[in-house]
């Protein structure tokens, strides 16, 4: 069964709101060390695979709340809030926020496949977004929020077209939407982004429990 570890008790929203004003809108516009700096995934080729490393690249909305259930694996190296999927070259978060540039919030995940499989990250995806709806993740809407699955090689793309079949076959939703593309260039982004999750808890926290994400979450894989 699907568990929150983000649950709020009553007494801790009452604090945030007394600790900022703060919207379900996240910052945006700001300029940051590393914005729009190209992650060097092309080390690891087309394939997206070097002898110490491999690449998977998911988008699940807000990539603030990607990156913990990835964080925690053993065998992920690392984990890099992005944009991928656009046109624009060296995209800021204030111009991906517009829905102009045709880019989505993504992660970027660095792990050793001896360690753990793309299954088991494709597995962890499914539970952590909404794969019924285009183009919005739970609070968020616009294509720049829209979920995906942008493989780097072949067996990629047939482990992550596997896992939608299994998913649509189940019966479990009237639809599965999720896009499953190959990877284009990836953005590094922000430096404010990165880890937000662990550089600001309390305003990360009020923000995923008033966008929704968990209630959703619960809704759709609870059982």
């Amino acid at each position: 069964m699907f568990r929150s570890k983000y649950t709020l008790p009553v007494a801790l929203i009452a604090g945030l709101f007394a600790f900022t004003v703060y919207t379900v809108a996240r910052p945006g516009g700001e300029s940051a060390p590393g914005s729009g700096e190209t992650m060097p995934s092309g080390q690891a080729g087309q394939t997206g695979q070097t002898s110490e490393f491999a690449l998977a690249t998911f988008a699940g909305g807000c990539f603030w709340c990607m990156e913990p259930p990835y964080d925690e694996l053993d065998g992920v190296i690392s984990t890099i809030a992005g944009y991928i999927g656009g046109t624009r070259r060296n995209p800021t978060y204030g111009e991906v926020s517009t829905g102009s540039t045709g880019h989505t919030e993504a992660m970027e995940i660095r792990y050793d496949p001896s360690e753990i499989t793309y299954q088991e990250l494709l597995d962890v995806f499914w539970v952590n977004i909404d794969p019924t709806v285009d183009d919005r993740q739970f609070c968020d809407k616009g294509s720049q929020y829209r979920a995906g699955v942008f493989y780097h090689n072949a067996e990629q793309k047939a482990l992550a077209e596997a896992s939608k079949r299994k998913i649509i076959d189940s019966g479990r939703f009237d639809r599965v939407v999720t896009e499953i593309t190959p990877a284009s260039r990836f953005y590094r982004a922000e430096e404010y982004h990165q880890d937000y999750y662990v550089k600001n808890p309390l305003r990360y926290k009020f923000y995923r429990y008033n966008c929704g994400r968990d209630r959703r979450l619960e809704e759709l894989w609870g059982d």
